[in-house]
C-alpha cells in the first residue's frame, strides 16, 4: 500500500480546518414543529373553541439569541386557513416571512408551511399570533424572546428566572360567533372579561401559581397584551416593578406601581422578592370602559404560605378622563436608555434621529362608515380588503395592475371621511426615506397601531389635533424605539422612522375588529437596485396562489 505524502496530509487537514470554520461561521438554528389544533377552554364557565399549539395555550416559547435562525414548521389542523404573524419582529429584507394575508398565501387546512427567518438586534419581548380572519380571538398566541449575545452586556443584572404574562380580553361567543357579528354589520362590543395566560381568576379562587420566587432574588416578567380591543392595567400586589425593556429597546429604569398595556404592546419589568414570603396576586384590570373587568393570578414565594385577604389588593388606577391623563403621563415617562448597548456594537443612543431631515409627512385619520347593513373601518377614506393574490406576490411577479392600484390613499385625510373606498390599500414608499407619521384619533375610544417590518421613534402623544407647530413639543433626543403606539381619544401621536427595510409591510390597527373591517394598509418599499443587499429572493418553499400560481418566477435578485 502506497503511503500518502505528508503534503497531502497537510492539505487534507487544511481543507478540514477551512470546512470547520465555514460550518462554525453560520449562525445557530432553532427548529420547531407546531401542530395547530382546536381545543376547548372555559375561562368564564362557557366552553369555547381555542387554538392550541402542540396542545397548549399559550403556545411554545421561541427562545432566541440575536442572529439565530428560527425555523418553524406549522401543520394546520384547523378547519380554516391559517397564518402566523411575528408581532414586532422586523424580518430584515424578508417580508416573505411576515405572515400577513398581504404577503403570504394561507396555510390551508390539512397542509403545512415552514417559516424561516433570522432574528437580528431586537433584544426584547415579542409574541406570535394567528393573523387570518378572527382567529386571534381564539388564542394561538405564545412567547417569542430575543436575548443578547454573551459578549453584549445588558443594563441590569441577569435575573434569577423569567416568566411570560399574556393579558387578554375574552369573548364567550368565540371567533366564529364574532366573525358572524361583524359580517352582519354589528360590533363585537365589550368582552366577557379579562384573562391572564388564558385563564380567569377571582380573589379567593384556588389558583395554581404562574410564577414562584425566592426571597431576596429578582425576576423578569415579560408582559404582552394579546387581546382584541381592551387596554389593561396590571400590577403586583405589594411589589413595585422596574421597567427595563419596551418593545425591543432598553429604557431608563423607572419604578412603577402599575402599568397600562395597550392592545398588541409588550414590555419587560424586574420584580424583586423583597416582601414577606407568602402568596401575592398579579392583578389585571380593564381600562377606559365604564364597566370594569378584572382578573387575578397567583405569584408565590418558595416556602411561603397563605393568600392575602382581598382587602390588601392594590386600588385600581384612575378611571375616566383623569385615567387617560394618568396613562398619557406614563407614556411620557418612558425614555430610551442612551447608554445601553444593543446587539450591534454601538449604544442605542448613537442613532441621532432628531437631526435627520423629514422627507415625507403622512397624517392618518381613522373613520367608520355604514353601507346598508355593512360596516367598514377606514384610514384616510380607504378601507382595505385582501385580494385573492397576496399583494407581495402580485408585485414580485410584476402583475400588480391585475390585483391593486398604488396610492389610492393619500398622505392627508380627505375633508369628508364619511365616503369610503373599499379596495386593497397599498402606499408607495421610497426606500430609505425618513418619514413622519401622525396618527390622529377623532373618536371617543382609544386606538392602537402597529407597523410591520420597522420600529419607530414614538416622539409625542398629545390631546387635540396635530399641526406642524406641534413639532416643537417632540422628544427628539431619547424617545423610545418601538413598534406599537396608542392614540388616546381625541388625541394624536407622532412617530418617526427610516423606511430602510425593503418589502411589503402591513400598517394596522391592533384593535382586531377594526383591522378585520379594513383599518389597515401596506407600505410597498421596493429595492431600486433589485439587489440582495436590500431584499431576499422568494423562498424555494413559498406557496403560490391566485393569479401567479403556475407563472414562471421572475429573474432572482443578485448582489
Amino acid at each position: 500500500m502506497k503511503k500518502s505524502s505528508p503534503w497531502v496530509a497537510v492539505t487534507v487537514l487544511l481543507c478540514l480546518s477551512v470546512a470547520a470554520v465555514v460550518v462554525q461561521a453560520e449562525d445557530p438554528y432553532l427548529f420547531f414543529e407546531w401542530k395547530v389544533t382546536f381545543g376547548t377552554i372555559s375561562p368564564f364557565g362557557v366552553p369555547q373553541q381555542a387554538i392550541l399549539i402542540n396542545g397548549k395555550l399559550p403556545g411554545p416559547r421561541i427562545n432566541a439569541t440575536s442572529n439565530n435562525n428560527v425555523v418553524v414548521n406549522v401543520f394546520n389542523e384547523l378547519d380554516e386557513p391559517l397564518l402566523f404573524q411575528w408581532n414586532g419582529i422586523q424580518h430584515r429584507k424578508n417580508s416573505w416571512q411576515d405572515g400577513m394575508p398581504g404577503t403570504n398565501c394561507p396555510i390551508m387546512p390539512g397542509t403545512n408551511f415552514t417559516y424561516h427567518f433570522q432574528v437580528k438586534d431586537q433584544i426584547g419581548t415579542y409574541f406570535y399570533f394567528p393573523s387570518t380572519g378572527m382567529l386571534r380571538a381564539a388564542g394561538g398566541y405564545g412567547p417569542l424572546t430575543i436575548h443578547s449575545r454573551p459578549l453584549i452586556p445588558v443594563p441590569f443584572d441577569w435575573p434569577a428566572d423569567e416568566f411570560h404574562i399574556f393579558l387578554s380580553d375574552w369573548y364567550n361567543k368565540g371567533h366564529k360567533g364574532l366573525k358572524k357579528l361583524l359580517t352582519e354589520g354589528r360590533s363585537i362590543a365589550r368582552p366577557n372579561g379579562i384573562t391572564i395566560n388564558a385563564k380567569h381568576g377571582s380573589v379567593g379562587d384556588k389558583l395554581e401559581p404562574i410564577a414562584t420566587m425566592e426571597k431576596g432574588k429578582t425576576y423578569r416578567f415579560r408582559v404582552c397584551n394579546v387581546g382584541l380591543r381592551t387596554s389593561i392595567n396590571f400590577r403586583f400586589q405589594g411589589h413595585s416593578m422596574k421597567l427595563v425593556e419596551l418593545e425591543g429597546s432598553h429604557v431608563v429604569q423607572n419604578d412603577y406601581d402599575s402599568m397600562d398595556m395597550h392592545v398588541g404592546h409588550c414590555l419587560a419589568v424586574l420584580v424583586t422578592a423583597d416582601q414577606e414570603p407568602k402568596d401575592y396576586y398579579l392583578v389585571a384590570t380593564s381600562r377606559f370602559f365604564k364597566e370594569t373587568y378584572s382578573s387575578v393570578a397567583l405569584i408565590s414565594y418558595a416556602g411561603g404560605k397563605g393568600v392575602p385577604p382581598a382587602s390588601e389588593l392594590p386600588p385600581p388606577p384612575p378611571e375616566g378622563i383623569p385615567g387617560i391623563a394618568w396613562s398619557m403621563n406614563q407614556f411620557r415617562s418612558f425614555r430610551w436608555n442612551l447608554t445601553a448597548s444593543a446587539a450591534r456594537p454601538n449604544p442605542q443612543g448613537s442613532y441621532h434621529y432628531g437631526q435627520i431631515e423629514i422627507t415625507r409627512t403622512i397624517k392618518l385619520v381613522a373613520s367608520k362608515s355604514h353601507e346598508g347593513d355593512k360596516v367598514r373601518y377606514a384610514i384616510n377614506g380607504v378601507s382595505h380588503v385582501d385580494p385573492e393574490t397576496p399583494l407581495k406576490l402580485a408585485e414580485y411577479f410584476q402583475v400588480p395592475e391585475k390585483v391593486f392600484k398604488y396610492d389610492i390613499m393619500k398622505d392627508n385625510p380627505p375633508e369628508d371621511l364619511t365616503k369610503v373606498t373599499v379596495a386593497p390599500n397599498v402606499v408607495n414608499a421610497t426606500h430609505r426615506n425618513f418619514v413622519e407619521i401622525i396618527f390622529e384619533n377623532h373618536e371617543k375610544t382609544i386606538q392602537s397601531y402597529h407597523i410591520n417590518g420597522y420600529s419607530f421613534f414614538a416622539v409625542a402623544i398629545e390631546p387635540g389635533k396635530w399641526s406642524p407647530e406641534k413639532r416643537k413639543n417632540y422628544n427628539l433626543v431619547d424617545a423610545v424605539y418601538r413598534f406599537n403606539i396608542q392614540v388616546y381619544p381625541n388625541s394624536w401621536a407622532a412617530v418617526m422612522t427610516t423606511l430602510d427595510n425593503a418589502g411589503m409591510w402591513n400598517v394596522r390597527s391592533q384593535m382586531w375588529e377594526r383591522f378585520y373591517l379594513g383599518q389597515q394598509f401596506y407600505f410597498s418599499v421596493l429595492s431600486p437596485a433589485r439587489s440582495l443587499k436590500d431584499e431576499y429572493n422568494i423562498p424555494d418553499n413559498y406557496t403560490l396562489c391566485g393569479i401567479v400560481k403556475g407563472l414562471p418566477k421572475p429573474a432572482p435578485y443578485t448582489i
